[in-house]
């Protein structure tokens, strides 16, 4: 595994901010489901040892749907989802690459078809392991 590089992050009016551990080469998802694509959401999925929400908690709001698994997280203050735990790792978190303050050097995106979630969810699962 590549090593390991922090990166700082937080919502728009940076009320809410973490920090994440990941390589600075790092495979992104681009997800087409509704929420993703109206969100502009840009994944990078990691082990929940990885990230540490710094400040903000009191902030957050916690958004629910459907099967009620994911947990979307959106600062009450200004609206944005900086992450979330995703219904395909719940033992991960899931940050959008957008809210990073440095964005890694290299990012590959990779197209997933979240909009046929139940039939793709699986080629997710490896990305909250250690």
């Amino acid at each position: 595994m590549s090593a390991l590089k922090t990166f700082h992050g937080g919502c728009h009016c940076s009320d809410v901010r973490f920090s994440v551990q990941a390589p600075d080469s790092v495979e992104l998802e681009r997800c087409n489901c509704s929420i993703c694509s109206m969100g502009g959401y840009l994944h990078l999925i990691v082990p929940a040892s990885r990230f540490q929400l710094l400040q903000g908690k009191e902030k957050l709001s916690c958004y629910q749907f459907n099967s009620g698994i994911a947990k979307h997280y959106f600062c009450k203050t200004c609206g944005i989802k900086p992450f979330y735990i995703p219904r395909s790792n719940p033992d991960g978190v899931d940050v959008n690459v957008n809210c990073l303050d440095e964005k890694p050097s290299q990012m590959t995106i990779v197209e997933f078809d979240g909009d046929d979630w139940e039939a793709n969810a699986h080629t997710l699962a490896h990305k909250s392991q250690e």
